[in-house]
């Protein structure tokens, strides 16, 4: 792992073009070698699309391959690049909503897209932040991965062992708590909610949590400029009335916001990841094949959550 994370360090110096077309070329190999995870891609991306041709999604599985890998190399320009240069290449718009963090609570809502480490390094080069993260199985990349994201602003990263109550404590000390909510962690704190009309298991926590805090919640999505010119970071307006009274209701509006926002980037999704695993009673696993996926770690678990 210290000989990858040289590799990293060393490939922060390339220009982003030459960064990002290695990350393509890099990402056609993973997808024809690591058939669990395209197997994974495919079978999300017929769930969530099937009225599109078969062909039309293997080459959003495809081009999601070279995107993930991309972000992936491109992290060591967020981990070690100068502010100067994360600056250029991160256009933020229509800018940090500063007025409103340092109004209240705040949650920044930012679902699982590939570029989403951008988003936490565009906060993080304003305002110190607190979130939760997997933390990770080896002791030396862990170590990186916190360092890189707390490198600008002094962050409070909490691993999901720990809770919610320090989450909420680092809200009320005036952190904004930025949020990855679009994952299967099973049926605890969740509940099957509709994602592209098959029901997931979701995660109420944005809702609940915005509740207990009265926190206000943006959306904030990141996305790849094109021509490798570097990415975008939007905060979108604040959600009104949210959550409500009712959990179903506001969790469906989540559902319904991500799949807005998969639609006009599809291939940027994180489609590797098994969104459908965990099944309502009685229904079968959605990824059972020929091709047995046997690990969750297959390719680089390097996406907070």
């Amino acid at each position: 792992m210290r000989a990858l994370l040289v590799l990293l360090w060393l490939l922060h110096w390339l220009p982003l073009p030459i960064l990002g077309r290695v990350g393509d070329g890099v990402g056609l190999v993973v997808f024809w070698m690591v058939k669990s995870r395209r197997h994974i891609a495919l079978t999300n991306l017929r769930l969530c699309f099937p009225e599109r041709p078969e062909r039309e999604r293997r080459v959003i599985a495809r081009q999601h391959f070279q995107a993930y890998t991309r972000s992936m190399l491109e992290r060591s320009i967020l981990w070690w690049a100068s502010e100067q240069r994360l600056r250029r290449l991160i256009v933020v718009e229509p800018g940090l909503p500063l007025h409103t963090l340092q109004s209240g609570p705040t949650i920044l809502l930012c679902p699982h897209f590939v570029s989403l480490d951008v988003a936490g390094v565009a906060v993080a080069l304003e305002v110190s932040g607190c979130s939760v993260y997997a933390r990770q199985s080896n002791p030396v990349f862990d170590h990186a991965l916190r360092k890189g994201r707390s490198r600008f602003r002094p962050a409070a990263l909490f691993s999901r062992s720990q809770g919610i109550k320090p989450v909420i404590r680092a809200m009320r000390d005036g952190m904004p708590f930025f949020m990855c909510p679009d994952m299967d962690f099973g049926t605890k704190d969740a509940e099957f909610s509709p994602f592209f009309g098959i029901p997931a298991a979701t995660l109420t926590a944005p809702a609940r949590i915005a509740a207990l805090t009265g926190a206000t919640v943006i959306p904030v999505v990141a996305t790849v400029l094109p021509g490798y010119r570097g990415w975008k970071v939007a905060f979108l307006e604040p959600w009104d009335h949210y959550p409500g009274h009712d959990l179903a209701q506001a969790t469906r509006r989540m559902n319904h916001f991500i799949e807005t926002h998969i639609l006009q980037t599809p291939a940027e999704y994180f489609w590797v990841h098994r969104r459908f695993k965990t099944r309502p009673p009685g229904e079968p696993d959605v990824y059972a094949s020929a091709v047995r996926v046997t690990k969750e770690a297959r390719l680089p678990r390097g996406l907070p959550v």
